[in-house]
């Protein structure tokens, strides 16, 4: 069998091939696998994938031997670049780093055809797959390639977390912000808390499309991971080399873990004792009170979820913080007047603060939504090293880039992919701006106002899945893909500026793509629009008309 996989996704820096000319043959008992110093977890990866979908046993062989496959090693290539070559009957695929080889092999994958994303073999022992010679050279433009996934709203269970992990792998995406907590759910075991997931993890009923929908799904929602969830999701990412970043929303976001804990909100203002896991959606007024039990409380939680996530980086939302609860309340005014604070603003400032230094005293980082540039005095500013994701558009990324503070680009009006994905009333519960395919693949990370050291902060950008329309894998499914794969290629690719980007000539390359989606069993929205399955008439959306604006 020949493959010619001129679709390769995300579209490489240099690829230079000659079909007329027999690079290799992989056969399912002669190819061995030869695993250089660093690469062996690659190989096992590797043996594991391409075993499963096409037979092959991969012995182990000795570099650069015969109807081998060789993977290296190559201080001299950038980090996460690679370099693949297919010639005189053998593959060598030589990275700067483990995480480049393992690129690598993604690419390998593609080039071996649709089968190779398969689960088990179609066909039995088959003759073998021949390439032809071919070079392949290649590295990521941004380090921070991400996708953020909410399993608050809905939660997913472990298996559809980690089949998207292998959706990531296989784009060359390299962090899963892993959005926990939220006024609907708190979705990660806490031992010394255990009422978070006990109560805080189901909710009684659940709001079917937008807010304003009058119609309700009257079936309890919930479900949690337990720690070693927990720990096996960020091994199954680790082994992809994908770094799981967790969020755990402070100060706003949190009637669920009120709801299990009522001491954590204003209780001076409100019978918090009354307040369920919220079961509608939009921004909520019950936020945490800024007292000394909710510091130590959050510490707690955070100390444990250090343990579960090794990475640089802890979430912590910032966003979406009401004030009324705190103007209204004696307890928190006593405490602006206390730390010497001008206002409730100042007050929210001081909470992400105090996490920020509690943090990076243990060696992590602070990431947040950009409300967290809010409210700070001039004396006051976010710790050092803390860094800003910016969502309500490019702004708050500037303005934290200019303060010399790292940025993650994720603008609502350009990366949320809960928002619709065309015009018309097939597409299901359509939120937002019409976002296409298109669309996607010409958003810039980098905006003009950014130069020299001050874009060098913008260490990349992630696509957002908001769930609350979205109550299943396959929903999720049709949201994500395929932007997902245009946004794979914006964010790894050394694409000319946007509007001399070649969006026909992605779309040829998307056909095969289609086909790799189809073995992988994701449920995209085909570019006809949606199958009959997909639709969801009589549910209420929210749409906005018109170009998103650019903020």
């Amino acid at each position: 069998m020949t493959h010619d996989a001129a679709g390769l996704i995300p579209a490489p820096r240099h690829d230079q091939s000659r079909p007329g000319r027999a690079g290799a043959r992989i056969h399912p008992r002669r190819t061995a696998l030869a695993a250089g110093p660093g690469t062996e977890g690659v190989a096992r990866l590797l043996r594991t994938t391409l075993g499963q979908a096409l037979g092959l046993s991969l012995p182990d062989g000795a570099p650069g031997g015969d109807d081998t496959i060789s993977l290296r090693i190559d201080a001299a290539l950038e980090p996460e670049g690679y370099r693949l070559t297919v010639a005189d009957g053998r593959v060598e695929i030589a990275g700067g780093t483990a995480a480049g080889v393992h690129w690598g092999t993604q690419t390998l994958r593609q080039l071996l055809g649709p089968d190779a994303f398969r689960r088990a073999p179609l066909r039995g022992a088959e003759p073998g797959w021949e390439l032809a010679e071919r070079t392949v050279e290649d590295a990521p433009r941004f380090a921070w390639r991400g996708l953020m996934l909410d399993v608050a709203r809905h939660f997913m269970p472990k298996d559809g977390v980690l089949a998207y992990l292998d959706l990531l792998a296989a784009h060359k995406l390299n962090v899963f912000h892993f959005h926990l907590t939220d006024d609907q759910g708190w979705r990660v075991e806490i031992r010394r808390y255990p009422k978070l997931t006990e109560v805080g993890a189901w909710r009684e009923r659940t709001k079917l499309g937008h807010r304003a929908s009058p119609l309700w799904d009257e079936r309890p929602h919930g479900g949690h991971y337990t720690q070693d969830d927990i720990r096996e999701i960020v091994a199954y990412a680790a082994e992809r080399h994908i770094t799981v970043v967790p969020e755990i929303d402070i100060p706003g976001h949190s009637q669920a873990a009120i709801a299990a804990y009522p001491e954590l909100g204003n209780t001076d203002v409100i019978d918090t004792a009354s307040l369920g896991v919220w079961t509608t959606w939009g921004i909520n007024p019950n936020v945490l009170a800024p007292t000394d039990n909710t510091l130590r409380f959050y510490e707690h939680v955070l100390e444990e979820v250090l343990e579960l996530f090794p990475g640089a980086f802890v979430h912590i939302g910032g966003d979406e913080c009401p004030k009324d609860q705190w103007k209204a309340s004696p307890a928190a005014q006593e405490r602006i007047r206390a730390l010497g604070l001008a206002d409730e603003d100042e007050l929210q400032s001081w909470f992400i603060r105090h996490f920020g230094h509690w943090l990076a005293e243990r060696g992590r980082r602070l990431i947040g939504w950009d409300e967290i540039l809010e409210g700070g005095a001039p004396d006051a500013p976010l710790p050092e090293g803390a860094a800003v994701s910016s969502w309500r558009g490019y702004a708050g990324g500037i303005a934290a880039a200019r303060a010399g503070h790292d940025v993650v680009m994720c603008p609502e009006q350009q990366v949320y992919f809960d928002h619709r994905q065309a015009p018309g009333e097939d597409e299901p519960v359509p939120i937002g701006y019409v976002r296409t395919l298109e669309d996607v693949y010409r958003f810039e990370p980098v905006p003009p106002q950014l130069t020299g050291a001050d874009a060098d902060r913008v260490l990349g950008a992630q696509a957002n899945l908001w769930t609350e329309v979205m109550e299943d894998r396959r929903r999720v499914d049709y949201q994500a893909f395929p932007r997902l794969a245009a946004f794979a290629e914006v964010v790894w690719s050394a694409l000319p500026p946007s509007p001399e980007r070649d969006f026909e000539a992605f779309q040829g390359r998307m056909e095969a793509h289609y086909a790799r989606l189809d073995a992988l069993g994701v449920s995209y929205r085909p570019p006809a629009g949606p199958l009959p399955w997909q639709r969801r008439p009589g549910l209420l959306g929210r749409p906005r008309e018109g170009a998103p604006p650019i903020v």
